[in-house]
């Protein structure tokens, strides 16, 4: 399906026939698990009313394409693109400019919110992400002379990112091939050769990796990556000591304690730290815990609001089974209740639902205020644990 062309357009292949998934009439009656391959290519596992919820999602998923081709055709390909306002502009027409993007905007936030149709899912991301903006302050031939300036040189990131590039989504038909490997270790490498500070975290492997499935060439998902590390999400997230996560954690406590308060209280009493859990949300984005096609509705809204869509997602996911969760008595109960809820949610409207009209408003001033306040607490106990660990190096010796 894949083939070996360098530029790919895995998203035409898999969405240009985007079929209803039919189990068998004994399945059906059986209710038995079945597996199926879903838009990008995952095998999933589900049971017959996953396969049900799915054919309506798909359905959804072409009502709200028509509705996308029917903006194009009326204000153009590129109506999302917002000009910029030159200085020389006279004023009447800068007000009339300025309430034409306000428009465009506010409409293109309800529109992404109900998902971006996979066959617009590139240029749509590029454009607001600000990707595109990136790639055009540099030379054309950017990425291609850093891939090939960077080839052959050793590093301990790319000795872990080989490491890493097997375990990255096993068995998908494209990603875990040397094909798919080879791209995925190109943009990778790039990367932490672009920003030595960052170099290579884990995690980073998996969002790479779908990034290189929606968007149509390699160096694309490239600039996605750019864009995603250096302006969408906090700084350090993703640097040796994890700092920025460290302390999204911390703000992700905060939250939970304020949006979801009787959450909070029992999942304290029981002793879970939520970290357990939410530390490979943020560090993921969400790419190995929900389907691949829900994960992509996430991103739809991330790429245009910024990094407070994922406090709304995680606090989403323990909101939308709070009287289960209120009901465990340990905290294994806990964690089989999200991975349940996790696995299952193959419909992204409900998850979409909760996390912004059942959470409520969180501004990123806010959010940036909280990240203040908790940035000295998490750099204390940064320095403490190095500190005892030279410690312990001193002692040794």
């Amino acid at each position: 399906m894949y083939g070996t062309q360098t530029t790919r357009d895995i998203s035409h292949e898999f969405q240009h026939q985007m079929p209803y998934l039919r189990p068998s009439i004994h399945t059906r009656r059986a209710n038995i698990i079945v597996k199926f391959q879903d838009l990008y290519g995952f095998t999933v596992e589900g049971n017959v009313d996953d396969v049900n919820i799915l054919n309506e999602v798909r359905e959804k998923v072409r009502q709200q394409g028509r509705v996308w081709w029917a903006l194009e055709a009326s204000k153009g390909a590129n109506w999302y693109l917002q000009p910029q306002i030159s200085s020389n502009t006279e004023g009447i027409a800068v007000s009339s400019l300025k309430l034409s993007i306000l428009t465009n905007t506010i409409a293109l936030k309800k529109l992404i919110r109900k998902g971006i149709p996979p066959v617009l899912r590139p240029k749509v991301w590029f454009s607001v992400s600000g990707a595109a903006k990136k790639r055009s302050t540099v030379p054309e031939s950017y990425y291609e002379d850093l891939t090939n300036a960077v080839d052959g040189k050793v590093t301990p990131a790319t000795r872990q990112i080989d490491q890493d590039l097997p375990r990255t989504f096993p068995g998908h038909p494209w990603l875990d091939t040397p094909e798919g490997h080879a791209a995925l270790r190109r943009v990778l490498v790039g990367y932490s050769f672009r920003d030595s500070c960052v170099g290579y975290c884990q995690g980073l492997n998996y969002v790479a990796a779908l990034l290189l499935l929606v968007m149509k060439t390699e160096e694309d998902a490239f600039w996605m990556l750019a864009v995603l590390l250096e302006n969408v999400l906090v700084n350090d997230c993703y640097t040796d000591n994890l700092s920025g996560c460290h302390v999204e954690q911390r703000v992700f406590k905060d939250l939970l304690a304020k949006k979801c308060p009787r959450i909070a209280a029992h999942l304290d009493a029981l002793g879970f730290d939520v970290s357990l859990v939410t530390t490979e949300w943020f560090l993921c984005l969400f790419s190995k815990t929900l389907p691949s096609e829900t994960t992509m509705r996430v991103w739809d809204v991330l790429f245009n609001e910024g990094a407070k869509v994922i406090f709304h997602v995680a606090l989403a996911l323990f909101k939308m089974k709070e009287e289960e969760m209120l009901m465990a008595h340990q905290v294994s109960d806990v964690i089989d209740i999200i991975q349940r809820t996790t696995h299952h949610l193959f419909d992204p409207d409900d998850l979409l639902t909760v996390a912004f009209d059942k959470i409520g408003s969180m501004t990123t001033n806010a959010i940036t205020k909280q990240r203040k306040k908790q940035e000295p607490a998490v750099m204390a106990a940064l320095d403490q644990r190095l500190r005892r660990l030279n410690s312990l190096k001193m002692e040794d010796k």
